[in-house]
């Protein structure tokens, strides 16, 4: 058993002769632990619910049984939610996330429905008790906001949030229309992992073109007196990081290299799985470049992912932060498409 090798390797007296490979075993360790509990913890849970179930039934009491009943339909759901985490393989699927959202075309509309975007993505993080920390963000000119970073801290939101890069599209009565006329409205997001210093990712400072300015903000008071916002250019790949919402400049030019190496990162992955090209063209044309999903409220109520065809009829909830369904449809799709390649391959 892993965990039993595991737990002899820690025990091991020279073990923080390597500290870098002393953390990971003892990650790992954790990990199966922490797997293991909850697998003891599903399984204690459904015993107490049968045997709750056989007593309502015995005594005939309806309320009780309809109570166990969605109790045991919760319980499914979240198990079929941890099975589904458990296949989260990939080298950085376990690692904290940035994730970008970006205004594209539609003016106002655009940039009031990247902002909505943004707050889905802070709901779906609170709801699952990550962190949310504000990296960067550029207001709109009325009204929204014209771009984001944020950082989302915890275990596997790489993993889960990965497949929400590309194209989103709204469709809606524009409440910045007198004419209550309906408006299309697009944002891309994109979504890197945060590598640690174990990653080695080599940068030229040659290569890059450092910029300061004053951080944006509601006016007055907010408003800062000193160029301590900070952005990199990444000359060779035009990738452009930003942030402005620490006080000093040092701390946001470290979360700008942090940042330009988890981009880097991002697409040397994307390399290896020959997709560098899909991933240009997904944040090429932010308005007619490739849409993952729509997000229909006007004629009729409609969100609909274009590559697993999952779809909903509850915008609100989705727009509140409820896209596990999304997220869930994504990475099966994902493990069923690297399945039957894996299997193409070996003929």
């Amino acid at each position: 058993m892993r965990l039993a090798e595991l737990t002899a390797l820690c025990a091991d007296e020279k073990l923080w002769d390597n500290p870098e490979n002393a953390q990971k075993l003892l990650s790992e360790r954790n990990n199966l632990e922490s797997k293991l509990q909850q697998y003891d913890n599903f399984v204690a849970t459904l015993k107490d619910y049968v045997e709750m179930i056989e007593f309502a039934e015995s005594t005939e009491d309806e309320t009780m049984l309809d109570e166990l009943l969605k109790n045991m339909t919760a319980l499914q759901q979240q198990v079929k939610y941890a099975e589904l985490e458990s296949l989260l393989s990939g080298e950085a699927d376990a690692n904290d996330a940035y994730l970008e959202v970006h205004a594209g075309s539609g003016g106002t509309e655009a940039m009031d429905w990247a902002q909505m975007l943004l707050r889905m993505y802070e709901r779906w993080a609170e709801n699952h008790h990550y962190k949310v920390e504000i990296i960067e963000e550029t207001e709109g000119d009325v009204a929204g906001m014209k771009s984001a970073t944020i950082k989302i801290c915890g275990k596997n939101a790489y993993g889960w949030l990965k497949s929400e890069s590309g194209v989103h599209r709204l469709v809606r009565i524009s409440p910045f229309d007198s004419n209550a006329r309906r408006h299309t409205s697009f944002a891309s997001v994109g979504v890197y992992p945060d590598i640690d210093d174990t990653v080695q990712i080599e940068i030229n400072p040659a290569d890059c073109r450092i910029d300061t300015y004053r951080a944006s903000g509601a006016g007055g008071q907010h408003i800062n007196k000193t160029d301590s916002a900070v952005r990199i250019t990444h000359i060779p790949t035009g990738i452009v990081v930003s942030s402005q919402t620490q006080r000093s400049q040092f701390q946001n030019r470290d979360n700008c290299w942090k940042m330009l190496r988890a981009r880097l990162y991002e697409m040397e992955m994307q390399k290896k799985a020959d997709a560098a090209q899909a991933v240009r063209d997904n944040q090429g044309d932010n308005g007619w470049g490739y849409q993952i999903r729509s997000y229909v409220l006007q004629p009729y109520r409609l969100v609909k992912d274009l590559r697993t065809e999952v779809e909903t009829s509850d915008c609100k909830a989705v727009l509140d932060g409820d896209i596990d369904l999304f997220l869930s449809a994504a990475l099966a799709q994902k493990i069923k498409d690297d399945s039957i390649n894996q299997k193409d391959g070996q003929r």
